[in-house]
């Protein structure tokens, strides 16, 4: 065979990025003509997995979707939402699409640029795709798989047949999962006649730790230390876990899982409610196993059923969510039960079975593996406020601060794989990051990692908290590292230090011209903490540095973004 790039003739109209994506696909196309020959035998269909994620779950069922494919004699590919065009997905045949929602049913940043393209006036008529949709998501929220059901109408009013009606899987998604996907690659076994046999052994994604959230692993908490002033407004806390020999691996990116306890004095509070303190199984349900310091929404419809003239009654009628969401801010299971008064609350058994169940809390790693192999790092905030007889806590920060029995105590914990957010593999590629308060974490495990790998690429840090003197948390790393010449460039931003409020944002537009010509250079945009507000607002400032150093407009520095987007050079951990 010819080498790829005599396929392509020289005054082809390509870009010199789109012949390299052609030179790839086409020698893609005929390795795979040559296992086909090494086998003997080619697969019947090509499944192509399409996944959006934000944490990593979604991209690894894809993988494992792959695997099983190929176990039943089908080909499979696993590609990002952002990578497929939707001129592309109509040239497919079966699609299997698993996606995860994050924030107010948004989709996460890896599908976003599909999306737009798939709802505009011009996406093509799908008629000849066979589709099925997994969503992933958390029935917290009230736009519960938001991100797959809007993919999954799409596809059908584009003319797409479904192969199996979608399924939405709440926090626990493992079992429902498994059976989807057995269900659906079997329906595409049988309807393509492919030969193969689904419980044959096949290459499919690295085998997870078995440390998870139904086995987490009890990791004794060796440093517990406070890192910002004892005078400051917030208490953010520096914690390190000891991995043992528990086998645990991580990336610099990837986020820890911590299994919480719930407050005994919350847990006595209830039991006193209902006069059950005596009442041993609920104490330990309330401790362990049930969510009580955010209402349900299954609570909240029960203590509206049962008051209809109560306000809370009143607030869920009138529509509105963002009124909804203020009611209830501030407010826990306690705080409901007593508005409601005792003629309107659930007896105990029946409140057991309204709260959720208690959830494991993720936290991105601050620490590198390479220069931290036997521990995993966390900065972490301490949520506190209230006043007089109520004093509410953040559930997992004060589990950690407060109830762990102080340093050596065993925490239950797992990581979370974030394929997604990690350090760049070119040494030589510079990285910008983004990253007020606790969204520092991630990065200070970036820089360790360039540090340990002795990578050459230049380090861009912004940086910021409300004061200089009490929040300017890892102070001494930072200037260390600056001194050595890992970090390139420190901006920093303490939003009340002065009159008028300075944020990340403020000095990515004062430094316009340096921040541009890093991007041109090929760096790499990380974005760290608030998706509600600081991360909208730092991507606004990025657009708004593209549109002026570029001096094309809006729409220019919009495709500007999106293009870094598609090339993996500006990603997010927000939440």
């Amino acid at each position: 065979m010819p080498p790829t790039g005599a396929l392509i003739p020289a005054d082809a109209p390509f870009s010199a990025q789109q012949e390299s994506w052609l030179a790839g696909f086409i020698a893609g196309i005929a390795a795979a003509g040559r296992r086909e020959s090494a086998t003997g035998s080619a697969p019947t269909a090509t499944v192509n997995v399409l996944f959006g994620t934000q944490t990593g779950n979604a991209e690894f069922l894809a993988d494992e979707l792959v695997a099983g494919a190929r176990a039943r004699g089908l080909a499979g590919t696993a590609t990002a939402l952002d990578a497929v065009t939707p001129d592309q997905l109509a040239t497919m045949s079966h699609v299997l699409v698993v996606t995860s929602t994050y924030g107010e049913g948004e989709l996460p940043d890896n599908a976003g640029l599909f999306w737009e393209a798939l709802q505009s006036d011009t996406a093509p008529r799908l008629e000849s795709v066979r589709y099925a949709v997994l969503g992933l998501g958390d029935r917290g929220y009230d736009d519960f798989c938001q991100a797959a059901k809007l993919i999954d109408i799409r596809l059908e009013q584009l003319g797409a047949a479904r192969l199996h009606e979608r399924v939405d899987c709440d926090v626990d998604f493992e079992d429902p999962a498994a059976e989807w996907t057995t269900t659906v690659l079997d329906r595409l076994a049988a309807e393509t006649g492919a030969t193969g046999d689904a419980s044959a052994a096949a290459p499919g994604p690295a085998p997870r730790s078995p440390w998870n959230k139904r086995t987490p692993y009890p990791s004794r908490l060796a440093v517990n230390r406070l890192l910002s002033a004892p005078h400051s407004a917030k208490e953010i806390r520096h914690y390190e876990f000891d991995l043992g020999d528990s086998g645990i691996t991580y990336e610099a990116g990837d986020a820890l899982a911590v299994v919480p306890l719930n407050d005994e004095r919350l847990v006595g509070a209830l039991l006193e409610h209902f006069g059950a303190s005596a009442d041993e199984e609920a104490a330990r349900l309330l401790r362990r196993d049930r969510e009580i310091r955010t209402p349900s929404k299954e609570l909240i419809a029960d203590l509206v059923e049962r008051a209809p003239s109560g306000e809370l009654a009143a607030v869920v009628a009138q529509g509105s969510r963002s009124d909804l969401d203020s009611w209830l801010w501030g407010r826990d299971v306690l705080d409901l039960l007593r508005d409601a008064g005792p003629a309107a609350t659930p007896d105990l058994t029946e409140l057991l079975h309204l709260l959720r169940p208690l959830q494991a809390r993720q936290y991105s790693i601050s620490s590198s593996p390479l220069a931290h192999p036997d521990r995993v790092h966390l900065t972490v905030a301490s949520v506190r406020y209230g006043s007089g007889d109520r004093r509410y806590e953040g559930v997992a920060s004060t589990y950690l601060a407060d109830r762990t029995g102080g340093e050596g105590t065993a925490v239950g914990v797992y990581v979370q794989p974030n394929a997604s957010f990690g350090v760049p593999a070119d040494d030589d590629a510079p990285m910008v990051m983004i990253g007020p308060g606790t969204g520092i974490a991630p990065f200070r495990g970036f820089l360790h990692e360039r540090a340990a790998r002795g990578a050459s690429g230049r380090n861009w840090l912004f940086f910021g908290d409300r004061h200089r003197e009490t929040d300017f948390v890892y102070e001494d790393e930072l200037t260390e590292l600056r001194t050595r010449g890992v970090l390139t460039e420190l901006d920093l931003a303490f939003s009340r230090d002065q009159a008028e409020k300075v944020y990340v944002q403020t000095r990515m537009r004062e430094r316009s011209r340096e921040l541009y010509g890093w991007l041109e250079d090929g760096a790499h945009v990380y974005v760290c903490g608030d998706a509600s507000r600081m991360a909208k607002d730092v991507e606004a400032a990025l657009l708004g540095v593209v549109a002026e150093q570029r001096g094309r407009g809006d729409d220019d520095a919009a495709e500007y973004l999106a293009d870094l987007r598609r090339a993996k050079r500006y990603v997010r951990d927000v939440y």
